[in-house]
């Protein structure tokens, strides 16, 4: 099997921006605005925005003053992008944080097609909760079921930051049809880690990614947060993975990236033909999946 026998074509580029966060919204969105407008004019048709970009990562806590962040999706920070994407004739995957009502919040991907349509959102499944990262208190469990988008650019799937770890989500977005998977994050290493850990747990959240890549024959986008944030470093390392998992580019760990990489839509075809893992699945075997716990 060569990889020259790819044929290149359905090339699109893909916008990738990493950024650091201050405590004024208005400013981060302002800043947002323009490195998406540089990403189009270096060619970008896809551009994914990072895991709740409007704020700085506020669950390192619990407060209930941080509820005030959170928004109705559509609103009015989907309509300022609707009108982006419209003028640039892109495709823009927002984190927000949603309101729905008076306790009843959630993480929340929005996706917006080139024409400024709004394609609708994803609600995120899985929410962790662990030191710096109290997220159950803020988010209620996702209930969009998995989502797939039409855009003009192709049929993508949007998971969100911890569905990263788990290979369930890639799988069944990737069922739906789904050719990039994107995965808007906010994750970074305690201050007082060593480095041997940190690069021990950038490889692991990388690792996993790539292997999504492999077992569904598709690209995949996964795009950080960077800076020091409270006692948490946000590790950035932003990439693009091929659907057999080779690296096309990564961002660097300490500081903003906003970059543009193609790739070739006619890629999945290719590897899942060559490498069948979707013909060879046994979904007759697979009910014990749907237990929390097998015992022995």
């Amino acid at each position: 099997m060569t990889k020259n026998t790819v044929q290149k074509t359905d090339h699109i580029k893909i916008g990738i921006l990493q950024q650091t966060r201050s405590g004024d919204a208005g400013s981060n969105m302002a800043a947002t605005v323009q490195e998406i407008r540089k990403a189009a004019e270096a060619g970008a048709n896809i551009i994914c925005l990072q895991e709740l970009f409007l704020t700085r990562y506020f669950c390192f806590e619990e407060n209930y003053d941080y509820f005030t962040y959170a928004e109705t999706v559509p609103g009015k920070t989907t309509g300022t992008l609707q009108q982006l994407a419209k003028e640039l004739n892109i495709v823009i995957i927002a984190s927000l944080f949603e309101k729905v009502d008076a306790g009843v919040y959630f993480n929340t991907a929005a996706v917006i097609d080139a024409d400024g349509t709004y394609l609708g959102k994803y609600r995120k499944n899985h929410i962790p909760d662990d030191p710096g990262f109290y997220e159950k208190f803020y988010f209620t469990p996702g209930d969009t079921g998995y989502q797939v988008f039409d855009t003009r650019f192709g049929r993508i799937g949007v998971l969100v930051c911890w569905d990263q770890w788990y290979p369930e989500a890639a799988r069944i977005t990737s069922l739906m049809g789904a050719r990039i998977l994107f995965y808007p994050t906010a994750i970074g290493w305690a201050t007082s880690q060593s480095e041997e850990v940190n690069n021990e747990q950038y490889q692991a959240w990388q690792t996993i990614q790539r292997a999504h890549a492999i077992a569904n024959g598709v690209h995949v986008v996964a795009v950080n947060r960077c800076g020091l944030e409270n006692d948490l470093k946000f590790w950035g390392g932003s990439f693009v993975a091929s659907p057999f998992g080779k690296i096309l580019y990564q961002s660097p760990h300490h500081q903003p990236d906003t970059s543009v990489v193609e790739i070739d839509l006619a890629e999945p075809d290719f590897y899942r033909v060559h490498w069948p893992f979707m013909r060879d699945r046994r979904v007759d075997t697979y009910q014990p999946l749907l237990n929390r716990y097998l015992k022995p």
